[in-house]
């Protein structure tokens, strides 16, 4: 019988997928329908395939009137318009190295079996011959670091919960994808939730917790539903619950919807919210490792670095370690967003050139035009000039030139974007999203707002250049969280590598 694979993730369904796999159903009366999620190739979405004698053949971007002809002769018609060629063969997945995302768009996202036909769950199965403390050693030989934006090493976090006191422990997953330009989170989410299912049982062992959360960003209504409901089908097949595959572990998991506001997405303002309060930072110390959830200790990881924690368990920290450059190891999931030609996500090795992304895999701008700057790091990253496109994916490297990988967001723009506007956009995004918490950012973002309004009127602007300097490194300094501390990062990479856009016209004297 012919396949078809029709992604159901969320970005595909408002391209019309939904409509796409009933015409097919309609159209084509000895088939399957299988709901598989994205493969990250979003300039192509719907990308629909067609599976004969177990061999996928990729057509994209569908539209409802390509449907009628993606059969020949009972055939994927690979004389059509939309025809991509054998799905293993496309130069775009060949590129990568798909550690993480290797299931995603490969099953149906909620079927247990074909997960476990593609490894899974073979990394909790082999964590539960280990001890606790060899779990957390492989976690930290493998080099993982968090893919929220901080890459603190994963390993060292567990260990702090781990020889923490106290009889009650949690696991929270940080899934509040809140940067812009950044998807991957939602793609584990709707694709392969049970590689984070998986993941955070893994690290529940390891740590000796018995309860977790995931809590999830609220403008993701796909990825809860996909995520209750894997998590049922965890409980109902032994790998979540009372005595996980007979073992004596207990682990239960809940799926909460995030607040809607940027701050939640710091930990300490997550655990806030999680217990029913205003998202608002805590002061540090204490850390969430020693008093986090409740008092408790606490693990919290973003979902890449969860969902990373099955292959690293399975195929070895070594083999997880191989890949990468430096002491950033392993892969990071480059999405690519913005005017870019091709874009989506792709999961590749760190060390791999800004260059290589942009124009290899993204095909350069959209528009055409050159690309101007790339903000890479979602908000608070720095805008990052062409004389530095040859720099590695790499957090060592990247720090070097004064930005930052944080969630692996890359927003292209070309040479026809104001990035004095841009640099006004990051003081006025953290006075919007500010818990108020703390003086700098606070009342430091406002000024900023005021400050950039100034010079760009050619009010005083060499005076009023000198403010906005200070005034950024007054925020870094002095804000108790990353938004007021990283905000002032774009005003100032802007200052330095595009002079022109903050006012380098006639002064003006009052």
């Amino acid at each position: 019988m012919t396949q078809f694979y029709v992604p159901s993730d969320s970005a595909a369904r408002s391209l019309g997928s939904d409509k796409i796999a009933t015409m097919v159903s309609e159209n084509f009366s000895d088939c399957s329908v299988i709901r598989n999620g994205s493969r990250g190739l979003y300039w192509l979405e719907p990308m629909v395939e067609v599976e004969i004698d177990e061999v996928r053949h990729a057509f994209g971007p569908i539209t409802e009137h390509d449907v009628e002809s993606l059969l020949a002769n009972g055939t994927p018609n690979e004389a059509h318009e939309k025809y991509l060629g054998v799905t293993k063969n496309l130069e775009w997945l060949n590129s990568q190295e798909r550690l993480t995302f290797a299931r995603a768009g490969e099953i149906d996202p909620l079927s247990v079996e074909a997960y476990r036909s593609l490894g899974g769950f073979d990394g909790l199965e082999k964590s539960l011959q280990q001890s606790p403390q060899q779990i957390i050693d492989a976690i930290k030989e493998s080099g993982l670091r968090g893919r929220g934006g901080a890459a603190f090493p994963t390993g060292i976090k567990w260990q702090t919960v781990a020889d923490a006191d106290g009889a009650k422990k949690y696991i929270v997953c940080n899934a509040d994808e809140g940067d812009s330009g950044t998807y991957a989170d939602r793609m584990i989410m709707e694709s392969d939730p049970y590689s984070l299912i998986e993941g955070m049982t893994i690290a529940a062992i390891a740590v000796g917790a018995d309860e977790g959360f995931i809590y999830t960003r609220a403008e993701y209504p796909q990825a809860i539903e996909t995520l209750e409901h894997a998590v049922q089908q965890a409980e109902q097949t032994g790998y979540l619950g009372q005595n996980i595959l007979n073992s004596d572990n207990n682990f239960t998991l809940h799926v909460r919807k995030a607040a809607g506001a940027y701050i939640c997405g710091e930990e300490t303002a997550l655990l806030e919210s999680l217990e029913g309060k205003r998202g608002m930072i805590r002061y540090k110390p204490p850390l969430p490792a020693i008093e986090g959830l409740f008092g408790k200790p606490t693990v919290v990881n973003n979902v890449i670095s969860l969902a990373s924690v099955p292959v690293i368990m399975n195929k070895g920290a070594e083999h997880y370690k191989n890949f990468g450059s430096g002491r950033s190891r392993g892969t990071l999931t480059v999405q690519l967003a913005g005017n870019v030609k091709r874009g989506g996500l792709f999961e590749l090795p760190f060390g791999t050139t800004l260059r290589h992304v942009l124009y290899d895999l993204g095909g350069g701008t959209a528009s055409g035009r050159p690309i101007k700057a790339v903000q890479v790091g979602g908000p608070l990253g720095a805008y990052i000039p062409e004389s530095d496109f040859d720099t590695p994916l790499d957090y060592e490297e990247f720090a070097a030139i004064g930005g930052m990988l944080g969630h692996g967001g890359i927003v292209v723009f070309d040479d026809t974007v104001d990035l004095g506007q841009m640099a006004r956009f990051a003081m006025e995004f953290c006075a919007l999203e500010s818990c108020g918490k703390c003086t700098p950012c606070r009342i430091g973002a406002v000024r900023g707002v005021e400050t950039i309004d100034k010079i760009l009127k050619g009010d005083e602007v060499t005076a009023n250049q000198k403010v906005l300097e200070d005034l950024c490194h007054t925020m870094i300094d002095g804000s108790l969280c990353a938004l007021g501390g990283m905000a002032p990062f774009p005003v100032l990479s802007i200052m330095k590598h595009y002079p022109d856009a903050l006012g380098t016209g006639t002064t003006k004297t009052r």
